[in-house]
C-alpha cells in the first residue's frame, strides 16, 4: 500500500507545483511547523513566512513562502501563496534584495504588532539561509 499523497501549490500567476508521489510535507504554519503525512486529519491553517519542505520519490524539495493557506483533506495537500520561491532558484542577490525589503519595512514606526510578527519572521528565516 502506497504512503503517498498528493499536494499542490497554487500562486496568483499560475499552478506552481503539482506532484503525486510525495511522502512527507513540513510547512510553516501560524501554530508552528506542522509536519503532514498521508492520511493525516482534515486541516485549514494560515503559513507565515518560512520554508515548505517537500520529501517524495524524487528527493527533497524546499520553497520559501511568506504568506499563504494550507488545506489538508482526502490525502491532497493544497497550498495557496502569493510569495513562493523554490530555494535553488534563490540566488545571493535575490536573497538580500528580499532582507533588505523586509528590514526597510520593520523599521518603519507605523507598523501594527501584527505585521512586525510576519516581517521579523521573514527577516529570520531569510538571514537562516545563508
Amino acid at each position: 500500500m502506497s504512503e503517498d499523497f498528493k499536494v499542490e501549490i497554487v500562486n496568483p500567476e499560475k499552478s506552481f507545483l503539482i506532484k503525486e508521489d510525495v511522502s512527507e510535507v513540513v510547512v510553516p504554519a501560524f501554530e508552528g511547523e506542522m509536519g503532514i503525512l498521508k492520511d493525516h486529519i482534515s486541516i485549514i491553517s494560515f503559513l507565515k513566512p518560512g520554508i515548505i519542505k517537500i520529501s517524495s520519490k524524487s528527493g527533497e524539495e524546499n520553497y520559501y513562502v511568506e504568506d499563504g493557506i494550507v488545506e489538508f483533506k482526502n490525502n491532497n495537500l493544497s497550498i495557496l501563496t502569493s510569495t513562493i520561491i523554490n530555494l535553488t532558484e534563490l540566488d545571493k542577490s535575490k536573497q538580500q534584495d528580499l532582507l533588505k525589503l523586509a528590514e526597510n519595512e520593520a523599521n518603519n514606526t507605523k507598523i501594527n504588532d501584527q505585521s512586525k510578527y510576519l516581517v521579523d519572521q521573514k527577516i529570520e528565516v531569510l538571514r537562516s539561509l545563508n
